[in-house]
Order: C-alpha cells, then sequence, then structure tokens
C-alpha cells in the first residue's frame, strides 16, 4: 500500500507552526508497515487542495490528511475531500452527540454543527479531547482518504487509539525497526563496511548521519510485530560485528544515555571545563535522571 501524507494550513507555510503532525502519522504509517511516498503541505485555499488531492489519488492508495477540520470558514479539508470524491455530506450521528457532550449546557453556533457532517460512508474516528472528528472517506479503487484534526493534542490520541488499530486490521502487515548507534564513525566509512548488506529488501539497512554521530537503521515487515522483529535480530547482531567498539548501543536514545548509567554502575564520576561549548556537554549529561550523582 502506498501512502502520501498532505498537512493542511496556511500557518505551516508561513511557518508561524512546525508540521509535528507529519511526522506522527509517518512513523506511524511505518509501525503498520505502509509505505509513504510522498508528504506536501498546502494552505487553506480549497482550489489548491484540490489540486494536491488529485495528484494523490493517481498515485496513492491511502491519502491521509491533517487540519482544516475545526468549525472556522477556513477549515475546508473536509468539504474539499468530499467534493473530490463526489460524495456528499451527511449528518453523523455519532459524532453529533459525542459534539453535543462536549458542550454540554453550553450554546451550540451552527459553524460547530458542521464538524459532524462527513462524506457519505466514512468510518467516524472519535475525538477524546476536541470537538472535529476525523474519518476515513472511500475512494473509487478501493482507495482512502483519512481526514484527521491539525492540533497535535487532537491528533496523537485519535491516531493512535483510533487509526492505528482500524489500519492494521485492513493491512495485516507490521514493521519492526532497529536501531545501531556509533560514535567517532563516519557515515563513508560506515556504507563501505555494510555495502553487501544495503541492498536488501527485508530487512533493510541504512546508514544516516546527524549532528555530531551516525547510525545504522534495520527495518523489516512481516506479517506481526514478532516476526518482523525475528527477521530484524540477526541482520542487527551482523551489523554491530561489523562496526565494532564504534557501537555504543542499540535502540538506545543517545550517548549521554548510555555514559550515565555506566557511571552509575562502575562508581565513576565526570568533570567537565569548556569553553567554545558554552556547557552543551553538561547539559546533555545533566539532562539524564540520576546525573547528579556522578556529575
Amino acid at each position: 500500500m502506498k501512502a502520501e501524507i498532505i498537512s493542511v494550513g496556511t500557518e505551516l507555510l508561513l511557518g508561524h507552526t512546525i508540521n509535528t503532525d507529519a511526522a506522527h502519522v509517518a512513523r506511524a504509517l511505518s509501525s503498520l508497515g505502509i509505505d509513504l511516498h510522498h508528504a506536501c503541505v498546502v494552505g487553506d485555499n480549497a482550489a489548491r487542495l484540490e489540486e494536491c488531492l488529485r495528484a494523490a489519488l493517481q498515485r496513492s492508495d491511502l491519502i491521509i490528511t491533517t487540519g482544516g477540520l475545526g468549525p472556522t470558514n477556513d477549515d475546508l479539508t473536509k468539504e474539499t475531500v468530499a467534493r473530490v470524491l463526489g460524495l456528499p455530506l451527511e449528518e453523523d450521528a455519532d459524532s453529533l452527540r459525542r459534539l453535543r457532550e462536549y458542550f454540554g449546557d453550553r450554546p451550540v453556533g451552527e459553524n460547530q454543527y458542521k464538524q459532524a457532517w462527513l462524506p457519505r460512508g466514512s468510518h467516524a474516528f472519535a475525538n477524546s479531547v476536541g470537538t472535529a472528528p476525523g474519518c476515513a472517506a472511500p475512494a473509487e479503487g478501493g482507495k482512502l482518504v483519512i481526514l484527521l484534526p491539525g492540533p497535535p493534542s487532537e491528533l496523537l490520541p485519535m491516531l493512535h487509539d483510533e487509526v492505528v488499530p482500524w489500519l492494521a486490521r485492513k493491512t495485516g502487515a507490521c514493521i519492526h525497526s532497529s536501531m545501531v548507534r556509533t560514535f567517532a564513525l563516519g557515515e563513508g566509512d560506515a556504507e563501505l563496511r555494510l555495502r553487501d548488506m544495503t541492498g536488501a529488501a527485508n530487512p533493510t539497512v541504512a546508514t544516516y548521519a546527524t549532528d555530531g554521530e551516525m547510525f545504522v537503521r534495520i527495518t523489516a515487515k512481516a506479517a506481526t510485530a514478532e516476526e518482523a522483529a525475528r527477521l530484524v535480530a540477526p541482520v542487527r547482531d551482523a551489523v554491530c560485528r561489523r562496526l565494532g567498539e564504534h557501537v555504543y548501543g542499540v535502540d538506545v536514545e543517545n550517548l549521554e544515555s548510555v555514559v550515565v548509567p555506566l557511571l552509575l554502575q562502575r562508581g565513576e564520576t565526570l568533570t567537565t571545563a569548556e569553553s567554545c561549548t558554552g556547557g552543551l556537554l553538561a547539559k546533555r549529561i545533566t539532562d539524564v535522571a540520576g546525573a547528579s550523582s556522578v556529575f
């Protein structure tokens, strides 16, 4: 299944809001073994959003939109998706009930009620912390368009509690990744050591460079998470053997998260005297719980 993300919001294009929604959705798709091929950002403009949707439907099986589901006039995602798919909007009884429960005794304006109208044939996703429900709308050829709210506080619970389990039942595939973290090793050197492994399809082996370190991600796709993890394990171990003493951890957060527990275990302490780094090393160490015992 080929997927695509369309993030909707002029604030994203202006740089006023960082597009964390796309990262959250991308990780969720990866965990399901769904291949993300495209991602784009479009402003609150119906014509440009329609153009993005039509292009996405030509090349992708699953399109996920984020944003534009609220009660204001510039919340145009749902109406635009319905028009592109040729589906009329219909009142969803459960969504309307949740909307009324959310407002309680407070008055509900007509602009709020529009949030309970979904494209015909949609599967609704409940919003546990806000007013706008999400939904999965059917498209021609068995394709799907999933609409999610923009605020991360609303998107994240809906994504993990509603959308991921629903998609998992449809895909029947899972993905598992393991990350080998290294120090004092460049990406080019690592790629040479792993060259015969990086061309494999399942599991895949890929090198990535970030500020100050390089890591290797091993990823496998299988029918279950357990089976995918079994595929990853021997390849991960082989990567560790080839990179040797440069490996400081597997599936760990960062170098300091490994160093502090080791110092605690050994009963050793660490002192820093910094100039050009301005205390950055000390900050990284003290960000780890328990650092006050060793720093």
